[in-house]
């Protein structure tokens, strides 16, 4: 599903990712973790093509980062779901209209947005805050509101760049939860994280990256080789 050869990129000079190969798989759940400036989001970044790699090559389903068109880019990103730490919401925008900014700029019927939204935002359990404005919503609400937009468009992955960083221990652990629950429905997740203490409550393939390389892969049955980094 997504596979990277030998990914090396550089900017002013400077080595950010070197030889990076890697493959997720479909339905997969993977943890990025290290320090930062470690190159956890640069490798997201190269996953919806944000960056192109200054050597080798990332394949994202039929998308190849070697030949892809900048209009192609669009379409490789509805198939791509994409979280952030800071949520990245419209703050002049209620929830609903959030959500279903994307359908519409892709020209979808007022029909499929609605139908497509409600759908959304039960599954991310905010439904009957469908019509409350951003400055309403606690941190996990607004980041579940973001996961809702991230799956609008029925990606195969979502990509969550440190989704709780800015939530306390509870929120964050309820997104996990969410995010558990939607890798479970059949959507692959990868996600960049500081907070080591997350991954021993939902362990899976969890690679360590240092200095812009993968140093290593850690047994998600091995917790206390993560909590010693």
């Amino acid at each position: 599903m997504i596979e990277f050869f030998n990914v090396s990129v550089k900017s002013k000079n400077r080595l950010i990712l070197r030889e990076i190969n890697l493959k997720i798989r479909k339905g997969e759940f993977v943890y990025l973790i290290g320090k930062t400036g470690a190159g956890k989001t640069t490798l997201l970044r190269l996953i919806y093509m944000d960056l192109i790699p200054t050597a080798g090559n990332v394949l994202v389903d039929k998308f190849s980062s070697s030949n892809i068109r900048k209009r192609e880019i669009p379409y490789l990103r509805r198939k791509v779901g994409v979280i952030f730490q800071d949520f990245k919401l419209l703050p002049d925008r209620n929830v609903y209209e959030n959500v279903a900014f994307s359908l519409r700029v892709i020209g979808k019927s007022r029909r499929e947005v609605k139908s497509r939204v409600l759908s959304v935002l039960t599954q991310v359990g905010l439904n009957h805050k469908r019509y409350h404005k951003y400055h309403m919503l606690s941190g996990g609400e607004k980041q579940r509101v973001a996961i809702a937009r991230a799956l609008i468009n029925e990606p195969f992955i979502l990509l969550a760049d440190e989704p709780t960083g800015n939530l306390d221990p509870e929120a964050s652990k309820d997104i996990l939860n969410l995010l558990e629950k939607i890798n479970k429905s059949g959507t692959a997740v990868c996600m960049a994280t500081h907070n080591y203490k997350l991954i021993t409550w939902a362990p899976h393939r969890t690679l360590l990256m240092e200095d812009g390389f993968i140093k290593q892969e850690i047994d998600p049955d091995n917790l206390n080789q993560i909590l010693e980094l």
